[in-house]
């Protein structure tokens, strides 16, 4: 697949130019030509050096955001449901794809199902874009020849994943914006601010308060031993992330950010509501049971909560019933596990576990409402304890040096 340079004039006689990734010239003349396009021009664009994989990481040329992969899922959806061709259906969205990784990506899935590949196969080659569950997702809809309610189904759990990861993202946003801001504050007040009163003091030979010392201690050692601070923290945060990408350190990190208060309460509901609303659709579109719960616990953001689903997978297999495994995983209030079990008797699991997480999706969003209030009494608090700390730690040796002098005669 070669990147071709072109040239042309439209039916009003206006310049067209451009790039399309194309098997030949003769294809790009005729792309044109079929968009009443006259080529004038058509030229193979010159290669560059490619870019290292870590520069691609950092500048987010390989990264597809969700919004982008939804896009693609409903123009997908479309065009699976007008009939057209599935190698012509993935290059029409290839060529207008905005988004470098997934052009790239889509101009691969289009060779394979050139050369007579599955769509399905031709998509779990990029794990990066399409997951596990969205890939087992098309391959049922082509199984059973109900392809574009598959990807209307994937449209709709990639809205409700778009919309939770926003939901929790407000959830922190207020709370670190607030401890950035006085992490920022009492940055310049040590670098700046304290050496100036540590110099006067210095002068007039005062007896410094214990605090005052602390203050004065650590801010000469971050004036003088900054790129140690930086590296310490540069340090810590490679070791955390390193950490946390294995799989113990991962169980561990996602089992404790669920204790922590206020926070934790929302990605407890987010992650219950992920499963249930993964699981419901896979059992829905005719996932067998087991593989749903093994790409439902995928699915749900917490290797924690991954673990327990796992667990209900397991007791599954054994033959124990729906409720019963969800009673033992722990992750389902009483009113909860209640609604598994009318379903289970019922047929009707998909629909209860759908309404679970519509319930957990509506708390997350009153959590999340309600959080800068709870937040904020408890920043104030810090606030208030750093600031008078640094105003004791500062202006104590003055009034001590006032009261020195209204009265000489005192020791």
């Amino acid at each position: 697949m070669e990147t071709y340079l072109y040239r042309g004039r439209n039916r009003s006689g206006e310049l067209m130019q451009g790039h399309i990734q194309s098997a030949n010239a003769q294809a790009v003349a005729q792309w044109l030509m079929d968009s009443d396009i006259h080529p004038i021009k058509i030229t193979t664009a010159p290669k560059g050096t490619p870019q290292p994989e870590w520069l691609l990481n950092l500048t987010g040329e390989n990264r597809v955001p969700l919004l982008e992969l939804q896009l693609f899922t409903r123009q997908m959806g479309n065009m699976v449901r007008a009939g057209m061709p599935m190698l012509s259906a993935v290059e029409g969205i290839q060529r207008s794809s905005s988004n470098k990784a997934m052009a790239r990506a889509l101009a691969a899935v289009r060779d394979d199902l050139d050369r007579g590949s599955e769509l399905s196969t031709a998509l779990s080659r990029h794990p990066k874009i399409f997951d596990e569950f969205y890939v087992n997702m098309v391959r049922v809809g082509e199984g059973s020849g109900r392809l574009d309610e598959s990807f209307r189904a994937l449209f709709r759990q990639i809205e409700f994943e778009r919309d939770m990861a926003k939901k929790v993202k407000s959830a922190i946003r207020y709370p670190t914006f607030v401890l950035t801001a006085l992490s920022i504050g009492l940055t310049i007040l040590m670098l700046f601010v304290i050496p100036v009163f540590a110099k006067t003091y210095a002068n007039l030979h005062a007896e410094l308060p214990a605090v005052t010392q602390v203050l004065i201690a650590i801010s000469h050692f971050m004036v003088h031993d900054w790129w140690l601070v930086g590296a310490g923290f540069a340090l810590a945060f490679y070791l955390f992330r390193q950490w946390a990408a294995t799989v113990d350190g991962r169980y561990r990190w996602d089992r404790y950010r669920i204790r922590l208060p206020i926070v934790g309460s929302i990605l407890i509901k987010a992650s219950v509501a992920r499963f249930c609303r993964n699981f419901a659709m896979a059992s829905r579109s005719g996932v067998p049971i087991v593989q749903a719960f093994q790409l439902s616990a995928r699915v749900c953001g917490n290797a924690y909560y991954e673990q327990r689903i796992l667990q209900m997978r397991n007791g599954v297999e054994r033959g124990e019933s729906m409720l019963r495994v969800a009673t033992t995983a722990g992750i389902f209030s009483p009113m909860e596990l209640q609604m598994i079990g009318v379903g289970e008797s019922t047929g009707a699991v998909d629909e209860m576990l759908e309404q679970i997480a519509q319930i957990h999706e509506e708390d997350v969003a009153y959590e999340v409402s309600k959080l800068a209030e709870t937040v904020e009494p408890l920043l104030l608090a810090v606030m208030g304890v750093l600031v008078g700390t640094l105003l004791l730690g500062v202006f104590l040796p003055l009034w001590n040096l006032g009261q020195a002098s209204l009265h000489p005669g005192v020791h």
